[in-house]
């Protein structure tokens, strides 16, 4: 399918979306009931895009810290790829050195000493989110930057039609028609500032501001990765946040398939992910699918991580 094709039946596809009229309260909680008191009709407003937090994240097995299983490590690209740019399940003890993405704008990347937990994909964009981390494994052509940023745009509700000619043909080559339609909807900025966000905690303005300027940095032209890098991604010496639990490095996660995980982040874009698999477990036949796992910190002032199947290859 070639860009324009993609871009038209995007645009057919629109007029079949059905929109409805959700209770402002409903749809957008506690920023509905502050728009209301600040007199701020908002009609429609979207869920967050990824909404996995720590709450989510309920399979960390601090039982395991110490363990280590006694099998040699394979690396786990060896094993069957799946469509969906995922591994079949064997017995054994593998390790993955793969390409992640932030999904959580505004904070800190991870840093020593800090744990991650399986928590599972969610939230108004998940979909699409997925589909985009899973399509990019059969489309190595696509930089890796190229994919963060069209995260970034969705994270930030930016329009995927006013991104650079770039980011569109990203998007037409890793999403199909309809989810392209449904990420072009219209977006609010006045959620980041003015009488709403002047009522909202320090922490949560900080990430709404860092969406907002995201998305005027994404549509202006010439703006930089690392320009984008720097709002999305905050340097120093990242604070407690609030709800944080304690977790230490490594820590193994009990997946509801049956096997074991863990996350090592390098940074926030390379994740060394190892799964352990023991010879009597439900896992083995089953697809570890990375688009579907969100590294969740224990420190709610990192970020989230989503995982991919394709390698990470220093540059």
């Amino acid at each position: 399918m070639t860009l324009r094709t993609a871009w038209v039946a995007a645009a057919a596809s629109i007029s079949m979306i059905a929109v409805s009229a959700t209770p402002v309260d409903a749809q957008f909680g506690i920023l509905g009931g502050l728009a209301k008191k600040a007199g701020i009709s908002m009609p429609s407003l979207r869920k967050e895009p990824i909404s996995t937090s720590l709450a989510d994240a309920r399979w960390g097995d601090p039982s395991q810290d110490s363990f280590v299983p006694r099998m040699a490590k394979r690396e786990l690209s060896r094993l069957q790829h799946t469509p969906n740019g995922g591994f079949v399940l064997e017995p054994g003890y593998f390790s993955f050195n793969g390409q992640s993405y932030c999904l959580h704008a505004g904070t800190h990347g991870p840093g020593k000493g800090d744990g991650y937990l399986y928590g599972p994909t969610l939230g108004a964009a998940k979909d699409a989110v997925i589909t985009i981390v899973r399509n990019s494994v059969q489309h190595p052509e696509i930089d890796q930057h190229t994919i963060q940023a069209l995260l970034w745009a969705i994270l930030s509700r930016a329009r995927i039609e006013d991104l650079s000619s770039e980011q569109k043909i990203a998007a037409a080559q890793l999403l199909p028609p309809r989810q392209l339609a449904g990420l072009n909807r219209g977006v609010f900025d006045m959620l980041a500032t003015g009488p709403i966000a002047d009522n909202l905690p320090r922490e949560v303005r900080a990430v709404m501001q860092a969406e907002a300027d995201l998305r005027r940095m994404l549509v202006t032209p010439g703006t930089s990765y690392g320009e984008l890098e720097r709002v999305a991604v905050l340097a120093g010496m990242a604070p407690l946040g609030e709800g944080s639990i304690g977790v230490p490095t490594g820590r193994w996660s009990h997946h509801p398939d049956g096997y074991w995980i863990r996350y090592l982040p390098n940074s926030y874009s390379n994740t060394v992910v190892e799964i352990w698999v023991p010879t009597d477990s439900p896992g083995i036949g089953k697809e570890y699918d990375p688009a579907t796992h969100i590294a969740v910190p224990g420190n709610t002032s990192r970020q989230r991580l989503i995982q991919s199947g394709r390698a990470y290859a220093h540059s």
